[in-house]
This record gives structure tokens, sequence and C-alpha cells, in this order.
């Protein structure tokens, strides 16, 4: 499959030159005179909490009182569930399990797993539920074939035949009616892709599954703020149901990136393929349970989230795009990217420079807006695995949480500026953790 031509100098230099240009930015006010030195800071937080705000409340979410679902009568497409794995044994036969009591047309549905070169039992074990479940197909590939997940997934999107596919990671469990709600919903709104809400099943392990939890509630608050005011939805890699024929038409999977969801969702867009955002049900994982988990984790989603926005940046800012997707991504791209660094180059000169930051008025705004999509998110109407209630120490500690970013994203942007590209796709361990009762 095609990949984007993109080398790793070009992003060396654009990630040197978005850390000069953020670092300016955090330096500059602290040699403006003092009555004028939050001006900047506080110009950002009206223009980008008045965005994060209203896509926070244009979010509609379900119901108290919403109806019991009917299954569609019509003749549904046919599907392909696609899922690579390596070194999944722990979580390998549930998910065949799962996968084989969804509901579905008889004979309109086949399930796929790449066995991605795993050296535990994962392909032992994929190949005796393959004799069990006649519509299981296994593909094996040798550990060094190159790609990551997305040479994986590209390796079976040649055999597909299915109009759709849906893409899952190995941990990933799913109620038996989803895909009897999830392509309806995909064919009514005329949408090319849909990304199913993620909910994470562990959240009673630890603080930091509990805050997780949480987050994923967040970042669909946000996505469907985003999509219902005109802007930008994407794709987050497990539960990711794709028209096949657009996948195609976008050149299949990336095999030249870490985060094969976050540049699909740009791939997409540029041939004019809108994404669709599924409250519920939802897709059901694991958290990471541990900070190294997760440091590892963050570091591969804020490379591959910095990445896509510098390899099609010329397609984001053209004509293309409509006027709210461009000052949708604009206004997300400084939030999630631009304030951590800005922030950061802000502290370190406030310290060499023994003044005050100059920034906090737009990192309080941000994280205003993050407690009110906690907060949206977290104490309505939800299926699969109950969501941490919003109660204030919940809140605090949820907020305090997201402060990771921004160390994160900094640590990473001053990676990618100094050290050639290196491309290692860290794969997230899955613990095996049983699906909680359904809500």
């Amino acid at each position: 499959m095609a990949s984007v031509a993109a080398t790793g100098d070009h992003r060396r230099v654009k990630s040197a030159a978005f850390l000069f240009a953020c670092g300016c930015a955090g330096a500059a006010p602290h040699w403006f005179d003092p009555a004028r030195s939050l001006w900047p800071a506080i110009s950002l937080a009206l223009m980008l909490g008045g965005y994060g705000l209203r896509s926070v409340m244009r979010a509609t979410l379900p119901k108290a009182d919403a109806e019991s679902f009917e299954p569609s009568a019509r003749t549904l497409p046919t599907l392909d569930v696609v899922v690579a794995a390596r070194d999944e044994e722990s979580v390998v036969t549930r998910l065949v399990e799962r996968l084989s009591a969804l509901r579905y047309p008889t004979g309109r549905m086949s399930t796929w797993v790449i066995d991605d070169g795993s050296q535990d039992r994962t392909p032992q074990l994929l190949d005796s539920l393959a004799q069990k479940h006649s519509q299981l197909q296994v593909i094996h590939r040798p550990r060094d074939a190159g790609g990551g997940k997305s040479g994986a997934l590209n390796a079976a999107l040649g055999q597909l035949k299915g109009e759709w596919l849906l893409v899952l990671d190995a941990d990933a469990q799913l109620q038996e009616d989803l895909l009897e709600r999830l392509i309806p919903y995909a064919l009514d709104g005329g949408w090319s892709a849909v990304q199913l809400r993620k909910a994470v099943i562990d959240a009673d392990r630890n603080w930091l599954t509990r805050a997780q939890a949480m987050e994923m509630a967040l970042d669909a608050v946000i996505q469907k703020g985003r999509q219902e005011g005109g802007g930008v939805a994407e794709l987050r890699g497990n539960g990711q149901l794709i028209r096949r024929s657009m996948l195609q038409a976008s050149g299949g999977f990336n095999e030249d990136t870490v985060t094969d969801d976050l540049d699909l969702s740009f791939r997409l867009l540029s041939q004019g393929a809108l994404i669709g955002i599924l409250w519920d049900p939802p897709v059901q994982e694991e958290a990471v349970p541990s900070l190294s988990a997760l440091w590892r984790q963050r570091q591969r989603w804020a490379e591959g989230g910095l990445q896509r926005f510098f390899d099609y940046w010329p397609t984001l800012t053209s004509a293309q795009l409509t006027m709210r997707q461009r000052w949708d991504l604009a206004c997300f791209f400084l939030l999630q990217y631009g304030l951590p660094v800005v922030s950061f180059a802000d502290l370190s000169t406030s310290l060499v420079s023994r003044s005050m930051p100059t920034y906090w008025p737009l990192s309080v705004v941000a994280f205003s807006v993050s407690g009110m999509a906690y907060w949206r998110g977290c104490r309505g109407r939800q299926e699969g695995p109950a969501i941490p209630q919003p109660g204030l120490l919940n809140l605090l500690v949820a907020i305090a949480y997201l402060g990771h970013w921004f160390v994160v994203i900094p640590w990473v942007t001053l990676k990618m500026a100094v050290l050639p590209k290196r491309l290692v796709w860290a794969k997230t361990s899955h613990g095996g953790e049983q699906l909680p009762a359904r809500a």
C-alpha cells in the first residue's frame, strides 16, 4: 500500500521550527512591559477557551430516558473485522470468543486476525481457534516484516472482500449487539468512517486507570463536539469502522507513522471523507496500569500526533477543507500541542529571568474547559463499564493527571527536532481483564 512521502529529515526541520516558534512565543512576553505581559495569554485564552467551551457544550450525549434499541430489518453490508496481534496470548482466545458472539447476518461477516510475528503462544492459539470458528481467518507475518501495526493491517487489506472493515485491538471487548447498531449509524449518517467511544474496563484498579477512564469520556465529548460543530473528528485505533473503498482510495494504512489511526484520519479528510463518533455502545479496553507504561504510550501518541500535522500541513491549510474545519484544526493544534510547548518555554524563561510566568491564564482556561468536558462525559448515561463519577476529588485528580501532556509533548518535540527519525511501534501490553456486566 502507498505511504506518505514524508522523510524523517523533513520532520526534523518542521519539529525544530515548531519548537523555535513556541520557544519565542513563550519567552517574548517576559520582555514586554509588565502591564502588557499577559495580553498574549489573555487573548489566546478568550479565543481558544471559547472554541473549547463551544466544542464541549455542542456535544450531544445520550439522555437518561433514551429509547431501547430495535435491530434494523434492512440488509446489512458485508463486513470484515480485523485485528493485528503481537504477543497477545493473554487475550487472543477471549477476543475470538467475543467476536464470534457478535450478532450479524450469517455469511456477511468475516474475522481476520494477523499474527504479527508473535514470539509467545499467540500463533498456536490462533491456529487452534481457526479450527473451531469457521469465520476466523488467520494471517502469520514474520517478526521483521516491518510497518508495525499498519504493515500488519495492510497484509490483510488486499484479501478483504467486505464493504466495511472494523479495526480492533487485541484487548477489545464488545457488546453482542454492537454491529447491529454501529452499521446502521454509519449508513444513516453518511459517514465514511465511525469511531466508537472507548471505555476502560479496569477503572477500579488504581488512580491511574480511573483517570484514564475519565480521559476517554473527555475525549469522546470533545470529539462529538468537534463533529457536531462542523469540525474534524478523528479515529482512535481501537473500534474504528471504515468503508473499504474509501480506505483504499486513501492509500491504505501508512507504514511510515507510529499512529496509524491519527494518520488515517487526515488521509480520509484529504479525500473529503467524514468521520462520525458513536457514544453507545462503546469499544471496551484495558487502561495501562503504571506510569512507566503510560509514559511509553503517550510518547508514541504525541509523536504520531505531531507527525500527522507536519506531514499534511499543506492540505490542512488549503481551501480543500472548509473554513470551519481549518479553524477547528488550528485551535485543536494550538491547545493540544502548542500550549504545552509554549508553557514549558514560559516556565523556563520565568526561572531564568526570575519573573512570573505569563501564560497561566491560558492554562487555567484550558484545564477549566477540560473539567467541564469531564463533568459532561462522566455524569451522563452510558453503556458498558461505569465511568467514575465526576466528584470533586475525582475531577481534581483527573485534571492534574492531564498535566502529563505538559511534559510529554515538549519532550517528544525536542526529540523529534534533535534526533534522527526512528520508527518504533511501542506495543501496549494487555493483561486480560474481564468485561464487567453490561450497564
